[in-house]
Formats: structure tokens, sequence, C-alpha cells
């Protein structure tokens, strides 16, 4: 239990001393743990500005992302982006997409993203290999592997691609059902896949960094 409390502690400490949202994302925020049954799939601060960060760093201007959710990913990338930057946002769920839609709207940087609404599998299948600077993936996790599978095909060397909740709330250390197994196999198919450098990170619920070589 101490520990517990030390841990949310030390986050909430993080959080302080980081780069906080802009006022468009906070109300995204907000809306999304009045109003969504899981609201805990919004990103959050921590990965956002990680995702900021390797925008910034990398001078990414072409970001694919599978699963929208209410959009706060997307539009905390997009903030970032330069003017002609470019994001393509994959969602099945039309409330989500809903949402999203109305929250790009109310900012300067909402132009810049695309949602394409189905099954992400089918939508990328339009998109070119070695197309993107950077993947960002959270969404299903029953389909973390093929997503990864397909998604690595799309970025371009030196790109790089992320992975969220892939501590899965530390359930990989036992897997038991199905999401949590797919979730540890995809750990293992990332790490044995010699055209990237990868990285797991304990930001949030794990992250996976993957630079493909």
């Amino acid at each position: 239990m101490i520990a517990e409390i030390k841990k949310k502690e030390i986050l909430n400490y993080c959080e302080k001393n980081s780069v906080q949202d802009s006022q468009n994302l906070k109300d995204l925020i907000e809306y999304t743990y009045k109003n969504e049954p899981a609201p805990q799939m919004i990103s959050g601060l921590q990965v956002g500005n990680f995702l900021q960060s390797l925008v910034m760093a990398t001078n990414a201007k072409k970001i694919l992302e599978i699963g929208t959710f209410t959009g706060y990913s997307a539009l905390k990338m997009a903030e970032v982006l330069p003017k002609d930057g470019t994001i393509d946002t994959c969602e099945l769920g039309e409330n989500h997409v809903k949402t999203a839609k109305y929250f790009f709207s109310k900012s300067k940087h909402g132009k810049k993203i695309k949602i394409h609404t189905g099954p992400a599998l089918e939508t990328i299948k339009a998109f070119e290999p070695n197309t993107f600077d950077l993947c960002f993936i959270d969404a299903d996790k029953n389909n973390y592997k093929n997503y990864y599978i397909e998604c690595i095909k799309l970025i371009k060397n030196g790109a790089s691609l992320v992975i969220d909740n892939m501590l899965w709330g530390g359930s990989v250390l036992n897997p038991k059902d199905k999401e949590t197994k797919t979730i540890a196999e995809t750990a293992k198919i990332i790490n044995a896949d010699k055209t990237v450098h990868n990285t797991m990170l304990t930001i949030r619920d794990g992250l996976m960094l993957c630079i493909k070589k």
C-alpha cells in the first residue's frame, strides 16, 4: 500500500514538472472522463509528452496512429507538427470518432488530422510501404501482433514505432487471458525482429519503442 501511494506521488511529481496540456486537451480529458465508460484509455500526459518529444526530436511530418479513441494522442502530436504535417488515425468506434472530430474542430491543429473509420487492418492496406515517420499503436490488444507486423512495413527506415499498454498492468509477467498473451507474444516478436532497435519503457502502462533500421 505504501509503495502504491509512493508510486502515485512520484507520478504526480513527474507530471507537475512536465509541459502541461493545452486547455483544449484538458477539456477533452474532462469530457472523456464524464462520458466514456473506460476513460482510462486516454494515453495521458506522460505518454502524450513522450510522443510530442519524439515528433520534435525526429522532425516527423507524417504520422500513423492505430486507435484514435476520443482524440487525445492525435491532437497532442498535431500540436507540435509543422503546418504541412499530417496524421492518419484509425478508429472503429463511431461515437469516439464523433467526439474526436468535435475537439479537433476546436483546435487550429485539427486540420492536420484525418480520421479513418473502420477496422484499422483494412484501412492501412491503402497506405504505401516506407511512408510514415512515426507510428503510434494503442488499439484493441488482440490485434497487437497484426498491427505491429503491418505497421512496421509502413514506416521509413530510421522512423519510430511506439506501442502503448505493453505491460498491461503487470499481467504480462504471468499471461493468462487472450489479450495478455497476445501482448506478451507481440513483445517477443518485436524483440526477435532484427530490423528494429527496440526498448521497453516503464512509462505509464508500458511503452515499446522501436526504431526501424
